[in-house]
């Protein structure tokens, strides 16, 4: 079995780096090899100039092939696997087209895994482990009132006037603020169609307490089913969200000024646009050698009975970049590299799959978690 790797971006290194580490068999593929070689070529034995046609060549039934690479690869890539007989990992959430595979990917015997890097991806864990938590607590009675939500975000640890610096694709960050978003808010649809229109406060439940700016993310309601919440579990909110260090909706105003402006364009014009905008924004707020990031993640679930709470437990984690890379990078692709090693074990079943609800596997990989960041705890509010 080989491994393919394709990317070598900002969050890719640390991840790849424990897999070649590890003694598996990979090729390292990047659209300039140089790059790559400035990553991974004091380990990397093999390292490739990607391209859809060369990886085709190369692949074999039974390899895995790992797209680090921009969103609209991973389809491409993920139907060369079903060519080739071979596997396929990516972090990025399941898009429409990659769920339309899971036929053809169960019949052929082979996995898909994606959304298990950061959010999505540890996220995930800690939903699955916070509501199978909760199924087996004496507190767990149909008639409870439920509140879930999840919010994530990368921060600088070092504030700076923009409240924020760029530990992944610039233009990503900007193309994300024209998502529209739907949750769960009292008991409500919450429908957004831009991050600004819902901002609110979070104070996080860390060991100095702390209290962040945050927004509705994506479409948060399919993973109620996702999360195996009953359908009959009485839902006042349900939230994915991103956050923001206090302060970042005042200091993005004139960002979403433009990005609003951009409305009615064409889609290439727009994304040239927000690429321009996110490359001049990198030159003053991008991370100084050595300077460390901030990744902090919480996830909450909370049940009420007769308007008290009866269960309430989050997920808290907050990490710091240091000597082994950048937080972002070792919180996406360290777990990225987890799956890997699950597809290769066959612990995964075959099919388009998100991040594991084997509690098994999710025990496992919280505990390489643990060692990735510098605080991480399950906290229990009613003890």
């Amino acid at each position: 079995m080989t491994l393919h790797w394709c990317g070598t971006g900002l969050s890719s290194i640390p991840g790849l780096r424990r897999l070649i580490d590890a003694g598996h068999k990979v090729v390292v593929w990047n659209r300039t090899v140089d790059k790559a070689r400035d990553a991974v070529g004091d380990i990397a034995t093999d390292l490739r100039a990607f391209s859809m046609e060369a990886l085709s060549d190369a692949l074999h039934p039974g390899d895995i092939a790992i797209s680090m690479l921009p969103a609209d690869q991973h389809v491409p890539i993920a139907r060369l696997c079903l060519d080739k007989g071979a596997h396929f990992v990516s972090s990025s959430y399941i898009a429409p087209e990659m769920r339309d595979l899971d036929a053809q990917f169960r019949e052929k015997g082979l996995v898909s895994l994606n959304e298990i890097g950061l959010d999505p991806g540890i996220d995930h864990l800690m939903a699955h482990d916070l509501v199978a938590r909760y199924r087996a607590s004496p507190a767990y009675h149909a008639g409870n009132v439920l509140s879930f939500t999840s919010y994530c975000g990368g921060v600088p640890k070092q504030p700076n006037p923009f409240r924020y610096k760029f530990s992944w694709a610039p233009a990503g960050v900007l193309k994300a603020l024209r998502s529209p978003s739907r949750s769960l808010r009292n008991f409500s649809e919450l429908r957004v169609s831009r991050p600004w229109e819902a901002i609110t406060g979070y104070d996080a439940p860390l060991p100095t307490p702390e209290s962040f700016e945050v927004y509705p993310n994506r479409d948060s309601l399919p993973f109620i089913a996702d999360y195996r919440f009953d359908p009959e579990w009485k839902l006042r909110d349900f939230v994915r969200g991103t956050l923001r260090l206090n302060g970042w909706a005042k200091a993005w105003e004139p960002i979403f000024a433009e990005v609003e402006a951009l409305e009615g364009s064409p889609p290439a014009q727009i994304d040239a646009a927000l690429t321009a905008r996110a490359n001049a924004l990198l030159k003053d707020n991008s991370y100084a050698p050595g300077e460390p990031d901030r990744v902090v993640l919480f996830v909450s679930l909370k049940a009420e009975r007769d308007g008290k709470p009866v269960f309430h437990e989050t997920w808290a984690m907050d990490a710091a970049g240091d000597a082994r890379g950048t937080a972002m990078a070792r919180l996406v692709s360290v777990p990225v590299s987890l799956g890997v090693e699950a597809v290769a074990a066959r612990q995964i079943a075959a099919g388009v799959h998100a991040a594991p609800h084997d509690p098994t596997l999710i025990a496992d990989w919280m505990e390489q978690v643990q060692g990735l960041v510098q605080y991480l705890d399950r906290i229990d509010h009613l003890a």
